[in-house]
């Protein structure tokens, strides 16, 4: 069985996608009955997200008045 985990079982701080392989909780709960090309399509999208997730945010501002 294909499987893109690295053995980093950590989410993001959104708690959305593994910061190892970059699949959603949903799909790592379900992988094993995914079919072969699911499994497949869904790897082929995880480097974009994993890109996401390393992408810098903008800081908040704090000292911006309110």
């Amino acid at each position: 069985m294909s499987t893109p985990c690295i053995r980093i079982c950590t989410l993001d701080p959104s708690g959305r996608l593994c910061l190892g392989c970059g699949r959603t909780i949903e799909e790592i709960g379900a992988w094993a009955g995914y079919e072969e090309s699911m499994r497949l399509a869904i790897m082929r999208s995880l480097p974009a997200r994993l890109a996401l997730l390393a992408r810098p945010r903008p800081a908040c501002n704090r000292s911006a008045p309110r």
